[in-house]
């Protein structure tokens, strides 16, 4: 049985910054506020009880009006200018805050599981009314949630044009190091967004299929989510039956590499996408340390571009796991300067379309954004990041599995006769791997 549980909450309030801010309107990047990034995103951390310590409504409360004096942007107000180009009135006006009581122990919500889809979610991060448009709206909505063994759970949504997951785990680690007591940020904010912005003219060098007009995506029903997880040996399982080239030292495929192709492929046997159609994967690459950008310490817009590999789905499902990772390792290698420059002038060049979503999965790497260490005073959360996927987006976050062994989890949403087979589908190519790994390991004693 699902866990389920009452959650009393106080009237939603606004917090606004703890001092006099700036009032002026700030430019987006050309890349910030593209279509497909004008959406509202959940994320939720879970704290044990801590000795001695304070109310945590209370603490984080203070210390994210704080914060909003030095990141007073997230305070104000998306709105559109020219061209749909998008500005933020910095009004001071706050964001959303609620305070809630829960009747659940943080044991009860490991015992469930903390992985998406989690439990009560939608108590946890209460949508108030009128809040989740992208326009006009608070561009932050925090709920912390008192659970009854003394730990907590914070519950938060940005809408995503503001910044990426490296952006909004600086502004919450920003909040949790004055909720600790500390006077000075570590990494000070830096907007700059106008260094992410269109040439003038546009002058795209790389023709971007991310954007491409394709047939929009046929309805396939109710829809399923499921995490699976993947242990150090699943993993090293998958690695060890690559191709030797994928093996050997400076060539060695990575952790995301071998996993996303290896969930891409069993995704396209389990969907029915038809004879001739293309499959999709849009892996998001961070340019964050490109130094030719020129971004700055502290710089938490979007930084992060989506990459796509296509290529027939009928060849997928046919191919070994080596070639799906060669096939992911040639689109990372367009992620240069040029191709980041490409991309804000066609988003401006075409209007800021929405990225394409007929047979594609969205996948990102989530496990070193730092979700994980963000400490209020409670010491890190049991688990912290995404809460939730959607069919067709999904992630690769840092978990701890039932053996306390660290693990990687992948929530994925499919409808729910292609779930059951892309279960089957994972465990049989899981099998088939860690057979083939063992053979390896044999033949070489």
């Amino acid at each position: 049985m699902a866990l389920s549980f009452p959650v009393r909450r106080r009237a939603p309030e606004l917090i606004a910054p703890a001092a006099p801010t700036p009032r002026e309107t700030k430019r987006l990047s050309d890349l910030d506020d593209s279509e497909s990034l004008r959406w509202q995103v959940p994320n939720v951390f879970v704290y044990r009880a801590g000795p001695g310590r304070a109310d945590p409504v209370d603490a984080i409360r203070r210390a994210l009006a704080a914060a909003l004096v030095p990141y007073y942007p997230f305070a104000g107000r998306l709105r559109e200018v020219e061209d749909r180009k998008l500005v933020v009135d910095c009004t001071g006006e706050g964001v959303l805050f609620i305070e809630a009581d829960a009747d659940v122990l943080v044991a009860d919500l490991e015992a469930a599981g903390l992985r998406a889809p989690f439990p009560c979610m939608d108590q946890l991060l209460f949508d108030v009314e009128g809040s989740a448009g992208a326009l006009g709206t608070p561009l932050l909505l925090i709920q912390v949630t008192r659970l009854l063994c003394g730990g907590f759970v914070l519950g938060i949504r940005l809408n995503h044009v503001m910044c990426d997951a490296s952006g909004i785990v600086q502004f919450m680690d920003a909040v949790a190091d004055l909720a600790r007591g500390g006077r000075e940020l570590a990494v000070s904010p830096a907007w700059c967004r106008e260094l992410l912005d269109a040439r003038k003219p546009p002058k795209p060098e790389f023709r971007l299929p991310e954007n491409d007009d394709v047939a929009p995506e046929v309805a396939l029903g109710d829809m399923l989510m499921r995490t699976f997880s993947f242990s150090p040996a699943d993993v090293a399982a998958l690695k060890g039956a690559l191709p030797p080239h994928l093996r050997g030292r400076g060539n060695r495929a990575t952790t995301f590499e071998v996993l996303a192709a290896f969930i891409w492929r069993a995704r396209s046997k389990a969907l029915p996408i038809p004879a001739g159609e293309d499959a999709r994967l849009a892996i998001v690459i961070s340019f964050k340390n490109n130094g030719e950008l020129r971004l700055p310490p502290g710089y938490y817009g979007n930084a992060a571009l989506p990459v796509t590999v296509t290529t027939p789905a009928e060849a997928l499902r046919r191919s070994s796991l080596g070639d799906v990772v060669e096939l992911l390792r040639e689109a990372k290698k367009t992620t240069t300067t040029e191709y980041v420059r490409s991309v804000a002038d066609t988003l401006v060049l075409r209007g800021r379309p929405p990225l394409a979503m007929a047979n594609l999965l969205l996948l990102s790497d989530v496990r070193l954004v730092g979700f994980h260490r963000v400490d209020f005073g409670w010491g890190e959360p049991v688990y912290g990041g995404p809460s939730h996927a959607w069919f067709g987006v999904s992630y690769m976050i840092a978990v701890k599995n039932g053996t306390g062994e660290h693990a990687v989890a992948v929530p994925v949403v499919l409808p729910t006769a292609a779930m059951e087979q892309f279960t089957s589908e994972m465990e049989t190519l899981r099998n088939s791997q860690r057979a083939h790994f063992r053979s390896l390991q044999t033949s070489r004693i």
